[in-house]
């Protein structure tokens, strides 16, 4: 009969480990399988282990990518490091280099402002030291004591040898313009047109017409015969070439001038239809040298010449001139070739000139004549001048002098002035 079995009962399974705190908060996993022999057992093959997939839902903080979720980025790929905000990254992660920086931006931006301010400085000096550097000087100034205000000489030359003019008859220059413009210390400015054929006594020459202190002494001669009628010490004196009118007439794009009737006169070249009419430098030196169809004669030619330079004037202080330097080119070019001045006048001076001319040609202003006394005077020898009153002048003249006359036309045509 066969013995008892010696063969011992197979072992009871261990129980299966209780979930851990972790695989409760990331969901449970399948418990892992172990086979267990006793001693003498064979062995059959290596334990082997059965684990899950973990879900992307349930794997900790720490395999999550960088910046997602509430876990923090590995330090190699924490934003924002080792690169400016706001800066590109390479693949690598590593700092791109920005082409043009905000820094840069600014560096050049600050050049071009620099630059920009230089020119705006530069190119005005520029041009005043240019234009101040054509300029031509003459001596003309006498050195008498001076009078209260600032008075300037104007004469207009023309020249017979330059070709503007046509006369032959008379030779060298004369002066068809003579206008003293002075400025008192208080009171309105005012600009006085001197008849050329005014009688006048010529230093070292007698009585004689104005213009031809002109012809004997040059700009000297009238500036003491023009003293010494006046009662007035001339600052500055300014000659314009009648030739330069015409150029600077066509820089600033010819000028608005008018007369109220018509002409057709050979010895000026002057056809006018009666109206205003925008003149070119050709009909506006014509305009200025017309006489002899003008009823008023020289006066109305002193009228028409003080129209003329208070249009240029007018034109050459527009706005529209500072932003066109090709203009301001033209006109300083066509302006020093027309200009001499006394010795010590400067473009600065020219400018205080100009502003004064405006002012006296304007409402607050006083323009026109010297009082006068006849228009045909005949003191024998030098055919018919004009006569100044004798009576009134003394007084006209301490009134410009002192700034004491009311703005507005004076002189003129005796009986209609």
């Amino acid at each position: 009969m066969p013995g008892p079995s010696t063969q011992r009962p197979p072992a009871p399974r261990p129980p299966a480990p209780p979930a851990t705190a972790a695989g409760a908060t990331h969901g449970a996993r399948t418990p892992v399988r172990r086979t267990s022999r006793q001693p003498g057992e064979p062995t059959a093959g290596p334990p082997t282990a059965t684990l899950p997939a973990v879900p992307r839902s349930s794997r900790p903080p720490s395999a999550t990518r960088p910046g997602a979720g509430s876990g923090a980025a590995p330090p190699s790929v924490r934003p924002g490091a080792g690169r400016p905000p706001g800066g590109p990254t390479t693949p690598a992660g590593g700092t791109a280099l920005l082409p043009r920086s905000r820094a840069s931006r600014r560096r050049r931006a600050a050049v071009v402002v620099t630059l920009v301010v230089a020119l705006l400085l530069s190119w005005p000096i520029g041009l005043a030291l240019w234009a101040n550097g054509r300029i031509e000087h003459v001596a003309a100034l006498s050195g008498a004591a001076g009078t209260p205000g600032t008075t300037y000489l104007l004469a207009g030359s023309d020249s017979r040898e330059d070709g503007v003019v046509i006369d032959t008859e008379t030779t060298g220059a004369r002066t068809d313009t003579i206008m003293l413009l002075h400025v008192p210390p208080s009171g309105p400015a005012a600009l006085i047109s001197l008849p050329r054929d005014t009688y006048a006594e010529i230093p070292g020459y007698g009585g004689e017409k104005l213009n031809a202190s002109f012809a004997y002494g040059g700009p000297p001669l009238l500036v003491a015969t023009v003293e010494q009628l006046s009662g007035l010490t001339v600052d500055h004196y300014v000659e314009i070439g009648f030739g330069g009118v015409q150029g600077v007439v066509d820089s600033v794009g010819g000028v608005e001038l008018c007369l109220d009737y018509d002409v057709n006169e050979p010895l000026s070249g002057l056809i006018w239809t009666a109206g205003c009419h925008v003149s070119d430098g050709v009909t506006a030196l014509a305009f200025a040298r017309m006489r002899y169809a003008d009823p008023e004669g020289d006066i109305g030619r002193a009228r028409r010449q003080q129209q003329l330079i208070a249009a240029i004037t007018g034109k050459v202080t527009e706005p529209s001139l500072l932003v066109n330097p090709g203009q301001q080119v033209k006109l300083v070019r066509a302006g020093t070739n027309a200009l001499a001045v006394s010795d010590g006048t400067g473009l600065l001076d020219l400018g205080r000139l100009a502003l004064a001319f405006r002012s006296a040609t304007g409402p607050g202003g006083i323009t026109g004549t010297p009082p006068i006394a006849s228009l045909d005077y005949e003191p024998g020898g030098i055919g018919m001048a004009v006569l100044l009153d004798a009576d009134l002048t003394p007084a006209f003249w301490a009134g410009i002098t002192a700034g004491t006359l009311p703005p507005g036309p004076v002189g003129g045509v005796p009986g209609l002035g």
